[in-house]
Order: C-alpha cells, then sequence, then structure tokens
C-alpha cells in the first residue's frame, strides 16, 4: 500500500511551482481587498450588548450606544429588544436606509443567527446590524471613516513554499459530529464537523477537524494553532479554508492561512482553536502577524 507520505508527494508533483505562486499571489491580493473593503473588517468600530427594552444610539455620550464623533446626529433613535427580536426606531429627522431603501416606521431587524444574513441599517458612513452570540443580541458597528482602515499598512506573509500545500487523507465520520469552538467572548458554540484530514509534515503525522460555518456551505472552515502562534503570527491562532474532499483527499494550503478579524479589532467575536487543532510543529507559511502595525 502506498504511504500517506508518497501519497502525497505524488499529487504534490502535478502542481506547477510557478503557477503555484501566482495562485497564491492572487489569493494574498484578494485577501487586502477584502479587508479595505467598504464593510471589511477594517472597519469595524464598535460592538454593543443590548439590554432588555430601548436602547438608545446617537454620538451623544448618554446614549445606550456612543457612535463616533461627527458621524450621526446626537440623538438618532433607539434599538428595542423585545420577545427575542430587535427593531429600529429613528428620530423624525434622522436619515437611513436598509438595503437602499428609507427607513420611515419602525423596523424589526433580522440578526444574523443560525448564518441568516442580517439586516443592515446604514447611517452616513455608518451600518449597523444585529448579531446573535449565544443567546445574547447585540449591535455590530462598522464606519467606513474607521482610523485603523485609514492607517492600515498592509499584511506581510512567509515566502510562498508549495511544500506547504499539503494533500491531506479526508476521513469522514460514521455519523454526524458536532465540535465546540471557544470564543473570545469566553464560551463555545458548536458546529457540524463532517470528519477529519489527517496529513504529514516533518515526518510526523497530525490531524486537523473542520466545521460547516453555516447550513449549505460546501468548503471545510479550519481553525488551528500551531508552534508560530505568538510568535511570527496571531497568538490566539489562524483560519484556512479548503475545498471539499475529492477521492478521499483533501488539499490543505497553509500558504493561505490567515489572521483572524481579531487579530485587527477588538470588536469581533472570532471562534479558537478547539484542543484537537493545537498542532505540535511550526506552520511556517502563511500570514505573519506583528500586532497590526
Amino acid at each position: 500500500m502506498v504511504s500517506l507520505l508518497l501519497s502525497v508527494l505524488l499529487m504534490l508533483g502535478d502542481v506547477d511551482p510557478a503557477a503555484h505562486r501566482r495562485e497564491i499571489a492572487a489569493w494574498q491580493k484578494a485577501r487586502d481587498a477584502r479587508l479595505r473593503a467598504d464593510g471589511g473588517w477594517l472597519t469595524l468600530a464598535g460592538l454593543f450588548w443590548l439590554k432588555p427594552g430601548a436602547n438608545r444610539f446617537g454620538c451623544a455620550t448618554t446614549n445606550d450606544i456612543v457612535l463616533p464623533a461627527g458621524s450621526a446626529p446626537a440623538s438618532a433613535g433607539t434599538f428595542v429588544v423585545e420577545h427575542g427580536q430587535v427593531s429600529v426606531e429613528l428620530l423624525p429627522t434622522v436619515i437611513a436606509t436598509i438595503a437602499g431603501k428609507p427607513v420611515k416606521t419602525k423596523v424589526t431587524l433580522r440578526s444574523d443567527s443560525g448564518g441568516a444574513e442580517p439586516d443592515v441599517l446604514a447611517l452616513g458612513a455608518l451600518t449597523l446590524q444585529v448579531i446573535e452570540r449565544d443567546g445574547r443580541l447585540a449591535i455590530r458597528l462598522k464606519d467606513l471613516n474607521s482610523p485603523v482602515r485609514r492607517d492600515w499598512k498592509g499584511l506581510r506573509y512567509y515566502p510562498t513554499q508549495l511544500s506547504y500545500r499539503v494533500v491531506a487523507r479526508f476521513v469522514p465520520h460514521p455519523r454526524p459530529v458536532s465540535i465546540a469552538l471557544p470564543n473570545m467572548l469566553g464560551f463555545s458554540e458548536t458546529a457540524p464537523s463532517p470528519g477529519y484530514a489527517e496529513f504529514e509534515l516533518g515526518g510526523k503525522t497530525f490531524r486537523l477537524d473542520p466545521v460547516i460555518e453555516a447550513p449549505g456551505d460546501s468548503v471545510l472552515f479550519f481553525v488551528f494553532r500551531d508552534q508560530t502562534s505568538g510568535k511570527t503570527t496571531y497568538g490566539a491562532g489562524r483560519f484556512l479554508y479548503a475545498d471539499p474532499p475529492k477521492d478521499g483527499r483533501i488539499v490543505l494550503d497553509f500558504n493561505k492561512a490567515y489572521t483572524p478579524p481579531c487579530g485587527f479589532t477588538p470588536y469581533a467575536t472570532c471562534p479558537l482553536p478547539p484542543p484537537q487543532n493545537r498542532l505540535g510543529v511550526a506552520v511556517e507559511a502563511g500570514e505573519l502577524y506583528d500586532g497590526h502595525r
């Protein structure tokens, strides 16, 4: 029987190194563009947990939700939490939209619960949307004029290495499995995991467990930590996506491993690596981290 390592080497041989370098360069360019984009993670400017009943918002410091100075009226309106739902009611002189349509009356806002696409309230350069975490509701604020976005100096990476494009054996679970992902808020959320990837690095065999992020997703999402974490890469771990397995194999291209949003902003609610995804090897590939300059 051909060993796992030999299978990996044979499959790696089918990849042109120059084409692979071009692929990674294009991925890095797209990654930077997503971060810089309107609504990208660099625009994240606040996270406000809602209390039952009325939650007033505006630029004045007397509000429950204080918006960046000069970005909105002193008093803009109220988010109301009732029966597990959030509605918004604007003051008469305030102009805002949802999906490009003016908000003129009290409107119930759809949250991101269950992976749904949330309603986005646009107010000048600001957007506000409802997120749900562990049964708690919050307003996520993004600001097109965020200083983090304005002062962004870009990303740095390890040199692209074809040896870190690993073809792993994918082992499906015989029955549905869910794994718990801890997060930056101090609790865990469960997500379905269709199996695990087994691969070799540095002559040793390792395993990573992916999850399905949202219902209907086909790509696999890995949250992992390795021996570079807290040294040359982000301390809490990194993210990596992979296409679905084919013929029992899956490509893990660690050149595409990247820093979670919580590496750029204190307002993200990132998942953290589960214990089984903490690798005892230095994966010297992908995105570097230096506190984000």
